[in-house]
């Protein structure tokens, strides 16, 4: 039984930190693309970052380039996405998928996918 798990979220004002965690569990993450998308009330599901499986390559979309950093521990068996410089508009629900084809914008050609941590800038 595979499964994804984040953890991390929550409520920061804006210009705060926040890191989220994703963890595998039944799958090594380091033989997976790991990327993380986000949703927020009313708008479509998009991607924010992505690190290619055993490699240094990294995407990030251009509303998070510069504050956002995505990286791996393979001890632990997780990966991070620390969020520097919080906004508003970086308020939504974060989900970590994990896919074997590589990084893509399109969260369905992953193969799992978590439940999602609810992470709010607000003043």
């Amino acid at each position: 039984q595979f499964y994804l798990v984040e953890s991390g979220g929550g409520s920061v004002q804006p210009g705060g930190s926040l890191r989220v965690s994703c963890l595998g569990s039944g799958i090594s993450l380091d033989d997976y693309a790991i990327g993380w998308f986000r949703q927020a009330p009313g708008k479509v599901r998009e991607e924010v970052s992505c690190i290619a499986s055993k490699g240094d390559y990294k995407t990030y979309e251009d509303p998070v380039k510069g504050r956002f950093t995505i990286s791996r521990d393979a001890a632990k068996n997780t990966v991070y996405l620390q969020m520097n410089s919080l906004r508003p508009e970086d308020t939504g629900v974060y989900s970590c998928v994990a896919g074997r084809t590589g990084c893509s914008y399109l969260s369905r050609i992953y193969d799992y996918a978590g439940q999602g941590t609810q992470v709010t800038v607000s003043s």
